[in-house]
């Protein structure tokens, strides 16, 4: 959708997730759309193209990729998981998260984008897991890229929303040279701005007039006892009940921008004391309001804030695409 925002033909899409893919088709209607792992895609892909098939997807200007990050989550005991297969409670395979960033570099390999973007969490730059972005920096050197990395939070740009993320933007080496610059005394680099100073947007600019009515759940009958201050459930539960409960849900405040929306754990609004409803986390992550979602009793609670909390906000993605136009792929 950002590339779309940024002026963008979207050809397809690789998902594994069978909800995800739907939802996407429903709203996008791509041409392609390879409902798999990335693993079973990069083999399928080159014997179909060795066969004359998908001739266009060797002429892409960028091939954009978010590989799954829990595993690089700074929540839980991260290190411990590396390496271990994950089952998602979407039903998909289990996979061991860590190997797919190579996988998809390795379809990068085989298609020879201009540009690769990959997008992943900001815990893959701290401790353990930075040797992890060294390798990520020597799987494209090997494949044909020279790559750089930018830490961003959308809330500087142009989303109602503070979200951290790392991108990986890699430029082809055969196309690279007009735009090397030196980037300290060591290294040179294709030189782009990506740096964004959109003003803060509060919650209480974007949100709906009304919340979402959650009275008959033991987390609305929680928020009657919400005070001045108090950032998540566990403030009034401690306040109120002098113990510590398992809701991890936030509170969001009219005066400040809206905190990251995570894919669990419904937030609630301060000003009434209800939840967030669909409108707010629609606008929160930039998505349109007449965003297609599907009802799936897997989400119950709220579908809107699993779809924006599992994805990067469109306006962020619409505001790197055109960085990456305006500063390579216009003058290529």
């Amino acid at each position: 959708m950002g590339y779309k925002l940024a002026g963008f033909d979207v050809i397809g899409c690789v998902e594994i997730d069978s909800e995800i893919l739907r939802t996407y088709q429903n709203n996008h209607h791509p041409k392609y759309a390879f409902g798999q792992s990335i693993q079973y895609f990069k083999k399928l892909i080159k014997f179909k193209v060795e066969q004359g098939e998908y001739t266009d997807l060797m002429d892409l200007d960028i091939l954009d990729g978010s590989p799954p990050c829990s595993s690089f989550s700074i929540a839980g005991d991260r290190d411990l998981k590396w390496g271990e297969k994950k089952k998602f409670r979407e039903g998909q395979q289990a996979q061991v998260l860590d190997t797919l960033f190579f996988d998809f570099i390795e379809v990068a390999d085989f298609l020879r984008p201009k540009i690769v973007i990959a997008e992943n969490v900001k815990g893959l730059m701290m401790g353990k897991a930075r040797e992890y972005v060294r390798k990520i920096y020597r799987a494209f050197d090997l494949a044909g890229y020279t790559c750089q990395h930018f830490l961003l939070d959308a809330r500087r740009m142009g989303v109602p929303q503070i979200r951290e993320r790392v991108f990986f933007l890699a430029l082809r080496k055969d196309l690279a040279e007009p735009f090397m610059k030196p980037i300290d005394m060591f290294e040179h680099k294709p030189f782009i701005d990506m740096w964004f100073t959109e003003p803060d947007i509060p919650f209480g600019d974007v949100r709906s007039e009304v919340g979402d009515d959650q009275l008959h759940t033991e987390r609305g009958q929680s928020m009657l006892h919400a005070i001045e201050g108090d950032r998540d459930m566990n403030d009034i539960n401690k306040r109120v009940h002098n113990k510590v409960s398992g809701f991890t849900c936030k509170i969001r405040y009219d005066h400040e921008i809206s905190g990251t929306i995570t894919a669990s754990e419904r937030d609630f609004r301060f000003c009434d004391r209800m939840a967030m409803s669909e409108h707010d986390y629609k606008v929160c992550a930039t998505f349109p309001l007449d965003f297609k979602l599907l009802n799936n009793k897997k989400h119950e609670e709220s579908y809107a804030k699993y779809i924006t909390g599992m994805s990067v906000p469109p306006v962020m993605m619409a505001q790197i695409a055109s960085r990456v136009y305006d500063y390579w792929l216009s003058k290529l």
